[in-house]
Parts: C-alpha cells; sequence; structure tokens
C-alpha cells in the first residue's frame, strides 16, 4: 500500500508542477514589443556587470536574449522564458527557452541568459534547426566568473558563449545544459 501511496504522491507533484509551468507560460507571453524591450535592459544589465560580455557582444555573428526564465519546481520541475535573437540590422526573431528537471527541488527562481553566437555555423544551426537543446550541436561555453578572467577577444574559439545571470549579476552554478530553444512567432 505504501508504493501506490508514493506513486499517487508523485503523480500529484508531476500535475502540479505541469500546471504550474503552463500557467507561467501563459502569464510570461509577452508583446515582441515588451520582448525587445526587456532583452535590451536585460543586455545593459549584463553588460555593465560583465565587460567581458560587452566585449564578446562586439565579435559576435547574433545574440539571442532571454531576460526572465521562470523555474519552478516540487520534486519534478521546469523553466519556461521568452527571448529576442537580433542579427545586425536584420528584424530581430523571438523563441522560447523550455527546459524540465527532476529531483530534490522545491520552490521558482527568475533568471535570465544571454548567447552570444560567434559564427555563421552557429547562427545557421539555430535557423534551421526546429529546436536547437543546449548541449547537441553547436559548442556553448557557459560563462562564469572564473571563465570570465580567462576569456578575452582573442582567446574566443568556441560557437557560443552564454552568461547566465540574475539582478545581482552573473550566476555561479546554474546550467542551461539540455535547455530546449526553439523558434515563436510574435
Amino acid at each position: 500500500m505504501g508504493n501506490l501511496r508514493r506513486t499517487f504522491l508523485n503523480l500529484i507533484a508531476v500535475a502540479v508542477a505541469t500546471f504550474s509551468l503552463g500557467a507561467l507560460s501563459t502569464a510570461n507571453a509577452a508583446t515582441a514589443e515588451d520582448l525587445n524591450k526587456d532583452a535590451a535592459q536585460a543586455l545593459q544589465t549584463l553588460y555593465k556587470t560583465s565587460p567581458v560580455a560587452a566585449s564578446i557582444s562586439k565579435k559576435a555573428k547574433a545574440v539571442l536574449v532571454f531576460p526572465k526564465i521562470i523555474k519552478a519546481g516540487l520534486v519534478f520541475g521546469g523553466s519556461y522564458g521568452e527571448g529576442v535573437l537580433t542579427k545586425g540590422s536584420n528584424a530581430p526573431d523571438y523563441y522560447n527557452s523550455v527546459s524540465a528537471s527532476w529531483g530534490l527541488q522545491a520552490g521558482a527562481e527568475s533568471f535570465g541568459y544571454v548567447v552570444f553566437l560567434m559564427s555563421e555555423k552557429a547562427v545557421n544551426y539555430l535557423d534551421k534547426s526546429k529546436g536547437w537543446e543546449i548541449g547537441v550541436g553547436p559548442t556553448v561555453v557557459v560563462v562564469n566568473e572564473g571563465v570570465a578572467k580567462n576569456l578575452s577577444s582573442t582567446t574566443l574559439k568556441d560557437d557560443a558563449y552564454a552568461f547566465v545571470f540574475d539582478q545581482q549579476g552573473l550566476m555561479a552554478s546554474l546550467s542551461i545544459e539540455g535547455t530546449k530553444i526553439s523558434h515563436i512567432k510574435r
């Protein structure tokens, strides 16, 4: 009887997490104008806290900005956010960021991340893929404070560099590995 009860409680936890993410994604749906404004503000915040990010942006072929990702969970969880891809003077494209997780977790948090696409190969992969899962395809280096100290515009060798941040600056231990990025219409 204990296993049946545990299975039932796990199913309830999955349902709550799924419902929460669905509600978050609906509530989080922003207009193109809102996304553009939030992305610009997020970039300015990142550049103020990380001069390396500002330097890398000058060499990037495209910049993908997710200003606000909501992560929630109760045993099972996930995250969702919408972002903007800018390529020079081209009109922006819009994407969502989705991930799922399980394990010891409870609560919610908010963060943002920016991916600087450094090569045409990385930009083309994002354009042509039906959904880019970070960790598959172009090489993405997640930049934390330690990596940032050894990074300069002359040492940039990878396809993409990602900066994960919150309102206080770079986040040290949050991974975006396994996150799926898909094109959306706005």
